[in-house]
C-alpha cells in the first residue's frame, strides 16, 4: 500500500513549520487578550488555533470525524507553552502520516459541530484544506503582530522587520 499522498502532505506541512513557530514564539503573554476589533478573536486564542491545526489533521488522518462543539483543547498560558503545544501536535502529525496509506486518506471524514455535519469530504481534502486554514489564521496573526508592534517574521520572503539582505 502506498503513502505517497501522506508524504506530500507531510512535506507541505514541514515547509510551514519554521514560519509558524516564528510567529507563535513571538506572541507575548501580556497580549494574549488583545483584540484589534470587538468582533475579532483574542490574539492568544488565534495563536492557539494555529498551534492546534496539526492536531485537527491528525484527527482527520486517524479518525472519521472531528466535532468542534465537543472537542476542546487547552489555551496555552505563555509563548513557551504555545510552541510546545504546536511541536507536540506536529510530532503526532508526522507519526500519523508516516503510518497511514493513500487508501485511508480517501476515506470519508466528517467535520461536525455538536453532532451536526457541517462538512463532509475525503480525509485528504480535509487535511489539505487544514493546511490552507492554518496559513489563513497565521496571516491574521501577523496582522495582529504588526498592530501590536511585534516584529513580523519573514515567512515566504523578507518582511519589513526581517530583510533577507
Amino acid at each position: 500500500m502506498s503513502n505517497i499522498l501522506a508524504q506530500e502532505i507531510l512535506k507541505e506541512m514541514e515547509s510551514e513549520v519554521v514560519a509558524t513557530r516564528k510567529c507563535l514564539e513571538r506572541i507575548p503573554e501580556n497580549l494574549f487578550d488583545y483584540k484589534p476589533h470587538e468582533k475579532s478573536m483574542a490574539m492568544g486564542r488565534l495563536a492557539s488555533i494555529v498551534a492546534d491545526i496539526p492536531r485537527w489533521m491528525v484527527k482527520a488522518a486517524k479518525d472519521t470525524e472531528l466535532d468542534f462543539g465537543t472537542d476542546k483543547h487547552p489555551l496555552p498560558k505563555n509563548p513557551a507553552e504555545m510552541v510546545k503545544f504546536f511541536d507536540e501536535h506536529m510530532k503526532s502529525l508526522r507519526t500519523q502520516l508516516e503510518n497511514t496509506t493513500d487508501e485511508k486518506l480517501e476515506e470519508t471524514f466528517y467535520l461536525k459541530y455538536n453532532g451536526q455535519v457541517v462538512w463532509e469530504s475525503s480525509k485528504l481534502d480535509n487535511i489539505t484544506s487544514s493546511i490552507r486554514h492554518s496559513a489563513h489564521h497565521r496571516g491574521q496573526l501577523t496582522v495582529y503582530m504588526r498592530m501590536s508592534n511585534i516584529a513580523v517574521p519573514a515567512l515566504y520572503g523578507p518582511s519589513a522587520d526581517e530583510q533577507a539582505f
